[in-house]
């Protein structure tokens, strides 16, 4: 699906200076119900809950608990429909302007904050929850609501410049292992933070190094945001060795995904390692076409003849 958006100068100009960006429209609004839809029977089902990706971001995640923050990592795992979409193709659109042309889907993730008790997301950097020694890279994230986003049920908000910084200090909300979020204890001030209000299908995009926090809610319906992370050129980068505040996590999401991991012993193991690399270079494959079918599109490039 060819992108319908393209940032103006002056908006790259203050995703750079700033270290986020509000956009008003990114997608239709009968996708936005589309999407809805199939947001609300991923939460619903529990989908991947098994798999250690659904999980409570912001409580301890046990069974006998409702979730206060839920989250889905890699929802089009569950809901292929979402692979197809303009939303996912103006945000690749989005961050290649921003990144530069070899920016790539990192990963993605829905969360929903539950009318009248969702938690606030803590302020964090989303850097810090790396955990992938020896590599650096810039990435961002590109946050939709889908549903009116404000302040009374948790709308984004920014530490403008803040991505200017290091990586601050973080750790587990209330020191407490079992706790999925981050959040971070370094010094920033709160009280400088910009609101992003934002209707249903637009979005805000944001620097991973940029502190950011989302509110409560305490409206009388629920919150969604579907967030898809790119991440730019990867260079080697021998001295980072990660963060230490990730190794002491111990939760039960992992505890999951790693039972997940190791169903049906060994042999089974195997073959699924043989079957997702095959997939994954399949993707390759299909990102690169789709990227020269966009270059020839656009006018950027063109195919080169083959060598005899």
């Amino acid at each position: 699906m060819p992108a319908s958006i393209t940032l103006t100068s002056e908006q790259i100009d203050r995703f750079h200076r700033d270290g986020f960006l509000a956009i008003d429209r990114i997608t239709e609004v009968e996708e936005v119900a589309r999407l809805r839809a199939g947001f609300d029977r991923l939460f619903a089902t529990r989908a991947g809950r098994e798999r250690g990706k659904q999980f409570d971001l912001a409580g301890t995640d046990e069974e006998d608990r409702p979730a206060v923050l839920p989250q889905i990592l890699d929802p089009v795992e569950f809901a292929p429909e979402f692979a197809q979409t303009q939303f996912r193709a103006n945000a690749l659109a989005i961050a290649q302007q921003l990144l530069g042309p070899e920016a790539e889907r990192w990963f993605e993730h829905a969360i929903l904050k539950p009318a009248g008790y969702g938690a606030a997301t803590p302020w964090h950097q989303d850097e810090a929850h790396r955990n992938d020694p020896g590599v650096e890279y810039e990435q961002l994230s590109i946050w939709m609501p889908l549903q009116e986003a404000n302040a009374a049920n948790g709308c984004m908000q920014f530490i403008p410049r803040s991505h200017r910084g290091p990586v601050l200090e973080h750790h587990s909300p209330n020191n407490d292992p079992r706790v999925t979020a981050l959040e971070c204890i370094g010094a920033f001030d709160p009280a400088e933070a910009v609101l992003c209000p934002l209707p249903a299908g637009g979005a805000t995009v944001h620097h991973c190094r940029t502190l950011h926090h989302a509110g409560p809610n305490v409206s009388a319906t629920p919150r969604r945001a579907y967030i898809i992370a790119f991440r730019g050129k990867m260079r080697p980068a021998p001295a980072f060795a990660g963060y230490a505040w990730n190794t002491a996590k111990q939760t039960p999401a992992q505890a999951r995904a790693e039972a997940w991991r190791k169903r049906g012993g060994a042999v089974a193991q195997g073959w699924r390692w043989a079957a997702g690399s095959t997939r994954r270079v399949i993707g390759k494959l299909r990102r690169a076409g789709g990227k020269v079918l966009r270059m020839m599109r656009s006018g950027r490039g063109r195919a080169k003849p083959g060598g005899g």
